[in-house]
C-alpha cells in the first residue's frame, strides 16, 4: 500500500489541489460551485428503492455489473476494478468505495424477523432487512457514515468495532490505514490482542496504522490524515439525510493540523 500516494479519483485530485492552493478559503468566486460540480449535483437523501448515488467507471454486486437501478443490501458483496469508483447508501449507511477494492456487507441480525399480516408485503428498505452486522475489508480503501449502528469492520490486520461513526480505512493484506473521522472506535491488530486501543475523534483526531509482525504491543502506530476530505463525509451524509457533526462555512474544507 503506498501512503504517499494521491487519491486515485481524478476531480479528487483537482479538488484537493484547489482547496491546497486557498481558492475556497480566500473566497475563490463559484468556488462553492466549483466543489459540487466535482461530486456531482448537490446532494440529498437518497429516494426509496435507490442504493446508488453515483458510478465511476466499473462496479460489480454480487458478481453481476452495477447500475443505477442495482440495490445493494445486507449480505451483499460489493467490487469496484481499477480506476473506478461506487458511492452509495444501504439503510443508514453510506458509502464511498474507492478503486480496486472489494468489500463484503455482512449482514445484521440485532433484531428478529418482522411479522407481517398475509396480505402486507414486507419492504426490502425495512428497518430490520437493511442492518448491517459488519463489514470485511478483503482490499481497497472505503469511506463510510453511521450513526447510533453498532458493528464489527474486519481487514487481514484489523478488527475494529464501530460504536456509530464516520471512518475512512485502506486495506490490504499486511498493512490496515484507519482514521476515525468522528464518532468513538475499538481497535484491535487481528494477530496480536496486546496491541489495542480506543479512539475518541471529534475530527480525524488519530488517523492508526494496524499491521503484523511487529513485536508484541507494537501493531498500532499514529499515521498521518490522508485520501478523504470532509466534502466527501458531507456528501455520503446527505444521501442518508445527516449532516456531519463538525460544521465547516460555506462547505470550506482545512485539513487537520497536528503533528504527528
Amino acid at each position: 500500500m503506498r501512503h504517499d500516494e494521491e487519491p486515485d479519483d481524478p476531480r479528487r485530485r483537482v479538488l484537493i489541489q484547489a482547496l491546497a492552493a486557498g481558492l475556497f478559503a480566500a473566497g475563490f468566486p463559484g468556488s462553492n460551485a466549483m466543489a459540487f460540480s466535482l461530486f456531482g449535483d448537490r446532494p440529498k437523501k437518497l429516494p426509496p428503492g435507490q442504493s446508488i448515488y453515483r458510478i465511476t467507471g466499473q462496479a460489480t454486486v454480487n458478481g453481476k455489473e452495477a447500475t443505477m437501478e442495482t440495490r445493494i443490501k445486507p449480505g451483499d458483496t460489493v467490487q469496484t476494478a481499477k480506476g473506478s469508483e461506487l458511492i452509495f447508501a444501504v439503510g443508514t449507511h453510506a458509502m464511498i468505495l474507492r478503486s480496486d477494492s472489494h468489500l463484503v456487507l455482512e449482514a445484521g441480525q440485532q433484531y428478529p424477523a418482522p411479522t407481517h399480516k398475509p396480505e402486507e408485503k414486507s419492504s426490502d428498505d425495512s428497518p430490520f432487512s437493511m442492518v448491517i452486522n459488519g463489514l470485511r475489508m478483503l482490499t481497497g480503501k472505503l469511506l463510510t457514515v453511521s450513526r447510533h449502528s453498532p458493528m464489527q469492520v474486519k481487514t487481514v490486520t484489523a478488527t475494529i468495532g464501530i460504536r456509530g461513526t464516520g471512518f475512512y480505512l485502506e486495506a490490504d493484506s499486511d498493512l490496515t490505514y484507519f482514521c476515525t473521522c468522528y464518532g468513538v472506535t475499538d481497535v484491535v491488530a487481528s494477530a496480536d490482542p496486546a496491541s489495542t486501543t480506543t479512539v475518541v475523534s471529534y475530527h480525524h483526531n488519530r488517523p492508526l496504522y494496524i499491521t503484523q509482525g511487529e513485536s508484541q504491543g507494537k501493531n498500532i502506530r499514529n499515521a498521518p490524515f490522508i485520501n478523504h476530505t470532509d466534502q466527501e463525509l458531507t456528501l455520503i451524509e446527505a444521501l442518508v439525510g445527516r449532516t456531519t457533526p463538525f460544521i465547516f462555512p460555506n462547505d470550506i474544507y482545512n485539513a487537520p493540523r497536528r503533528d504527528y
